[in-house]
């Protein structure tokens, strides 16, 4: 897959039928990139969206919000790692400390962050930040920048 040398993207959806394209943008766009911040009120389609890039990551197993645990891993194309955080229900940055986030973080391995604006001063130098939003025509807008 090619990298983009954009600093940044913007796509839109018309129904959830058009995510595995997006996804499949996004998958491009993202290039070397490992750490993908995902942004959007609840209801945007965080999820919905991780689940489409984890498919197209090649994972084969179910794909669930880790609410609750924090993170879930799966397993994507050549049996590598992918690291999926929910931080929604995080009271403090000590408790990603506590489950090794900048060990995740650093590991070379892709790591999708829902929720990052909990944890903004771990998060490394080097991302790509994912924005959703629905318009007033349930359209959702997806804005992609790298850092």
């Amino acid at each position: 897959m090619g990298e983009s040398t954009q600093p940044f993207k913007i796509l839109l959806s018309k129904d959830l039928s058009e995510l595995k394209q997006v996804a499949g943008e996004i998958i491009k766009f993202a290039g070397s990139e490992k750490v993908w911040l995902f942004e959007g009120e609840i209801g945007a389609g965080k999820t919905t969206l991780i689940k489409e890039i984890c498919k197209g990551l090649g994972v084969s197993e179910n794909v669930s919000s880790p609410t609750f645990a924090l993170v879930n891993e799966y397993l994507g194309n050549n049996s590598n790692s992918i690291y999926h955080f929910d931080f929604y229900r995080l009271k403090s940055e000590t408790e990603a400390l506590d489950i090794g986030s900048e060990e995740y973080f650093s590991s070379g391995n892709i790591c999708l962050i829902e929720w990052p604006s909990k944890i903004e001063s771990l998060i490394p130098p080097h991302h790509l930040r994912i924005s959703l939003k629905v318009d007033n025509n349930q359209q959702r807008i997806f804005h992609l920048s790298k850092t």
